[in-house]
């Protein structure tokens, strides 16, 4: 739990933090002493750098080395929406990412196929087992690039008594599974928003991680990103080698602060549950119009953060710490 009176004791450093949500960030300067100050104050922590990188432009080509180049064909869309039925997909690889996550790849069904998958959208998995009355329909959203050929990557958490979770977790390569989509989630265009957050917890990380790789993988998108992402275990932070590398190579637009249940000895950042004292000072304030605010995890994150989605197509009305905050019920998507 973050300590009130600590917060309040450093009034400049909230002013400091608020002005990375509000500018635009200048060509030079560093964010350690934000990073630092925050750390300080709720128990929070980060390293980031900055790196640039020159890329000689290669010479255009010839006449006839244009003569020479086989016009480009677009690449096949696996999954199209719509009436398109159950797709079933060979699992390719399995590879252990810590005591009860693993990711699976799966073989598309030409080297060359993409997966069809839109920012933000997901996939309906479906397995029925010989005992089971109806199949069990899970959605997930992959890890992989969408523009990555031949293959889409899964990264699921096996759940106790999770039909689908488990049978992910017992299948062999060679085996297949069935799947549909896309589902569409969030339509994203580059620059939508000034200022994203992302608050997850567990595997609510995937969509989170799909839409920020989407932005700093686009030149001309400028959006800035904060990342707020709790979980039990420092082993349970997944996809982190990934922020970090994001936090290093955009330390201007992008910031990652994690929160452990359990942490452990020498922890430096978050402690315990995502507070409201966490939030209000790292997120973009709610009278900034043109930000957004997602939100992705267990029942209970919901709960406490942004209240509940009534289905899967009503996100339900704005309730938790980011109604208390001042956020508006059109600043918030529930994931």
């Amino acid at each position: 739990m973050f300590a009130r009176q600590a917060l309040r004791s450093v009034q400049p450093l909230r002013n400091h933090v608020r002005r990375y949500a509000t500018e635009v960030p200048s060509s030079g300067g560093s964010n350690t002493a934000i990073y630092a100050g925050v750390a300080a104050v709720a128990g929070l922590g980060g390293y980031y750098y900055y790196t640039q990188t020159g890329v000689k432009p290669a010479a255009p080509a010839s006449a006839g080395e244009q003569q020479n180049v086989p016009a480009s064909t677009p690449k096949n869309a696996v999954f199209t929406g719509g009436e398109q039925g159950w797709v079933d997909l060979k699992l390719e690889s399995v590879e252990n990412v810590n005591h009860n996550t693993k990711k699976f790849r799966f073989a598309l069904p030409n080297k060359d196929d993409v997966s069809g998958l839109q920012i933000a959208s997901a996939l309906l998995t479906k397995y029925k087992g010989p005992d089971m009355e109806k199949p069990a329909i899970r959605p997930y959203t992959p890890t992989s690039d969408e523009d990555a050929s031949g293959f889409i990557d899964l990264v699921v958490k096996k759940y106790p008594n999770g039909p689908m979770s488990e049978h992910l977790h017992n299948m062999k390569p060679d085996q297949r599974l069935d799947f549909k989509g896309p589902i569409p989630k969030y339509s994203w265009q580059p620059n939508k928003h000034d200022h994203i957050a992302l608050i997850a917890g567990g595997t609510g990380i995937t969509p989170m991680y799909q839409l920020a790789r989407a932005i700093f993988k686009n030149p001309e998108d400028k959006t800035k990103v904060t990342l707020v992402f709790g979980n039990l275990t420092e082993q349970d932070i997944l996809l982190k080698r990934e922020f970090e590398e994001l936090e290093n190579e955009y330390p201007q637009r992008f910031r990652a602060f994690y929160v452990l249940n359990t942490p452990p000895d020498g922890w430096t950042q978050g402690k315990g549950h995502i507070t409201k004292d966490l939030l209000k000072t790292v997120l973009p304030e709610p009278k900034n119009e043109n930000i957004k605010v997602f939100v992705c995890g267990p029942p209970g994150l919901y709960k406490a953060i942004s209240g509940a989605k009534t289905s899967p197509s009503d996100q339900g009305e704005l309730s938790g710490v980011l109604k208390e905050l001042g956020y508006k019920q059109d600043q918030v998507y529930k994931f």
